[in-house]
């Protein structure tokens, strides 16, 4: 009997590997499938759900909002990618020295960084994370700024407001007003464009055209950043990070939040197949089951069964779920056991009913009836393997739709609020304004991959239709 089977399989594989709508059914479905193991081995649930959870803070060092590294590609240009300087991380271009202020408990502490700025676009944000160490008075800090072309732009002094301070220089008005300042001395006769950014004045290439019309290029080169402290007591000290964002950030690109997105569209991956087929495989045997029994009994069993499945044919499906979703917080494995039961009785019970209607009637189904076969058996081992074959398409089909099903759950944000899916990127892209700021690789990226599954088990699903139904050959 195994041996049986197993050829059949052969078979089946070999005679699907003959339409162009298998074959590439199968790439796909294999792409995503070894996606999902390379998911679950290198990122496990628990830490996906702590990196997908934790709070800004966790990604403060990634850009927000930033494109995929490929996109740059459609753009033609070097984008920018993230810089960190910190001042206790050995690195080249990073030096710190503390000098002592004879005569008194001061000492003045100077950290340098120096880096190369080589892209086509300037960053999109630039923060100073100070961490200090004080009892009573906190530092004064002192910033200079060296561009490539020699200019050198000092800050006034400002304290700190606390050991764990942040300059957010790209959004200071005090910075904007020491750069307005200092290019106004410079060139005196020049009306600069209110247009300008920190960031523009900071890593542009400044002439006088250029401060007028608000448009600078990208100056690149050497850029060296001078922190200056003076620091107050003999166990004072004062370590900065400077990080200055870019635009582009990993395969995916992140959200608002900082969050890289391919923790999201990775572990979608999973969810999505587990989801659909488990749904898909679930309710194509109950409702198998249920049809054959029904069928094979007749009588008040079949009539009870057949109303019961035309009044779930007409109920409305989606607002059952979203019904149940907004009263009960619900996790995936609640909304899989809720979707499950609510297709129990679906259309298939009619389409499997007719075949078992047909099959009752050969004469090897008499003849089992004959030696006394029991109405189990008969069902089991006779009418079900018989009726299989022809249910196997339709139930690969049918995974698509649980999967859109489990997005648009996710998407009104009525899914496992806990779980990164495909459907949770795109209701926070919806939530966060993604299309109206321009932000197209948010929406397209979960899409894209929605997309791909639907169309792994569509063209499954149609070549194995054409293999188990000889009428559509001739199609």
């Amino acid at each position: 009997m195994s041996r049986r089977v197993e050829s059949g399989l052969k078979a089946t594989l070999k005679e699907l590997l003959t339409y162009k709508s298998g074959i590439l059914g199968i790439v796909i479905l294999v792409f995503l499938i070894g996606l999902s193991i390379y998911t679950i081995v290198t990122i496990p649930y628990d830490q996906a759900i702590r990196l997908w959870r934790g709070s800004e803070g966790m990604w403060i060092n990634n850009p927000r909002n930033a494109l995929p590294e490929w996109w740059e590609l459609f753009v033609g240009k070097k984008l920018p990618r993230t810089i960190i300087l910190d001042s206790r991380s050995v690195a080249f271009g990073v030096s710190k020295a503390i000098t002592p202020v004879a005569g008194t408990n001061m000492k003045i502490i100077t950290i340098d960084y120096m880096f190369e700025y080589n892209y086509d676009d300037f960053p999109s944000e630039i923060n100073i994370f100070f961490n200090a160490k004080y009892l009573k008075d906190p530092p004064l800090i002192k910033i200079k700024i060296q561009k490539p072309d020699g200019d050198t732009i000092v800050f006034p002094r400002f304290s700190l407001k606390a050991p764990n301070d942040t300059l957010y220089y790209s959004i200071s008005n005090d910075v904007m007003s020491t750069l307005l300042n200092y290019y106004a001395t410079k060139y005196s006769n020049v009306n600069i464009s209110q247009s300008l950014t920190n960031i523009d004045l900071t890593f542009g290439r400044v002439t006088p055209e250029g401060l007028q019309k608000g448009s600078l290029e990208v100056e690149k080169g050497i850029y060296r950043v001078t922190i200056e402290a003076t620091c107050f007591g003999e166990n004072s000290d004062l370590d900065a990070r400077i990080v200055i964002y870019g635009k582009v950030y990993g395969p995916a690109g992140t959200d608002n939040l900082r969050r890289p997105l391919e923790i999201a569209l990775l572990w979608g991956t999973p969810i999505a197949i587990a989801f659909g087929l488990t749904a898909s495989l679930v309710t194509s045997f109950l409702q198998l089951i249920i049809a054959t029994i029904g069928a094979w009994y007749g009588g008040m069993l079949d009539s009870i069964i057949q109303r019961i499945t035309e009044i779930y044919m007409i109920l409305p499906f989606l607002p059952f779920l979203i019904l149940i979703s907004s009263f009960y917080k619900l996790d995936i494995w609640v909304i899989l056991v809720s979707v499950i039961v609510l297709s129990i009785f679906g259309a298939g019970i009619k389409s499997t009913r007719a075949l078992v209607l047909s099959i009752k009637e050969y004469p090897y189904i008499e003849a089992a009836k004959t030696y006394g076969a029991s109405n189990l058996r008969i069902i089991f081992l006779y009418i079900i393997p018989k009726i299989l074959p022809p249910i196997v398409p339709g139930l690969i089909s049918a995974v698509p739709g649980y999967v859109f099903l489990e997005a648009s759950l996710s998407f009104l944000g009525l899914g496992d609020p806990f779980l990164p899916s495909w459907g949770k990127v795109l209701n926070d892209a919806y939530t966060a304004g993604a299309l109206y700021r321009g932000y197209y690789y948010w929406v397209l990226e979960p899409s894209i991959l929605l997309m791909l599954t639907a169309f792994a088990f569509a063209f499954l699903g149609f070549a194995l239709d054409r293999i188990v139904n000889p009428r559509l050959r001739e199609m």
